[in-house]
Parts: C-alpha cells; structure tokens; sequence
C-alpha cells in the first residue's frame, strides 16, 4: 500500500470513528443511528468520485468496519473517537476541502437526528465539529 492509498484508508478509518462519536454521544448507539450511518455512507461516500486509489467498496468498508467495530467494542467513548478524528483532520488539513466538510456535516447531521432528533450531547457534539471545520 502506498502512502496515498494508506492515507485515504486513515481518512475513512477517522470518518468511522467520527461518526461513532456522534452516534454515542450520549453512550448508547440507536439502531436508527446505524441504519442512519449506512445509509449516509452509500448517499455520500459511495456517489461521489474520491480522489483516492481506494475502490468504493474499501472506503465504505473502512468507514463501517471501524463504526462497527467501535460499538462492538465498547472499550472507547466518543469523546476520544472524536478527538481522534480531530487530531487526524490537523495533521492532514489538505485533505478537509470544502466539500469534504460539506459531507462529514450533513452525514453527521442525519445521524445525530436519526432518533428523536438532536440530543444536548450530539448538539454540542456538532457545534464543535462545525467550528473546526470552518477554520484554516
């Protein structure tokens, strides 16, 4: 694997864990929250043409693999999930163009509002994820 193929696996890895993070903001994954998540990664991350050497297929499965992965394992809340993501997006900000900041907000916006809409967690979850990507 080379370098841009293994970064645009980490970015979607991130995408996963940044998902989860909104998903368990208030330490419970809903399963309207992983329908929610499936069905955003196939509108958002499969119908757009990435500029990546990964397949489609290998995106969608490192975005699922790792939200997947993160509700079985219960071993990591969402706030280092999502501190993860962050300290991934400041190292790679080549990466976070416009439209990619566009997706990440609307998919976790239908997330967070999959089940009786936004909670006081996922809300504070989505104003700062809204303040750090607007800046740079």
């Amino acid at each position: 694997m080379n370098s841009k193929e293994n970064k645009a696996l980490q970015f979607y890895q991130n995408l996963g864990k940044l998902f989860y993070a909104i998903a368990a903001a208030d330490n419970n994954v809903k399963e309207e929250e992983v329908v929610a998540i499936n069905k955003c990664v196939k509108k958002y991350w499969l119908s757009q043409e990435r500029e990546t050497t990964n397949s489609k297929n290998e995106s969608k499965n490192a975005i699922l693999e790792t939200f997947n992965w993160l509700c079985k394992d219960n071993e990591y809340n969402a706030e280092a999930c999502y501190n993860s993501f962050l300290s991934f997006k400041r190292q790679n900000e080549s990466i976070f163009t416009t439209d990619i900041n566009s997706l990440i907000l609307k998919t976790v916006g239908e997330i967070s509002a999959s089940f009786s809409g936004q909670n006081k967690s996922e809300l504070i979850f989505l104003a700062k994820l809204s303040i750090e990507l607007k800046k740079y």
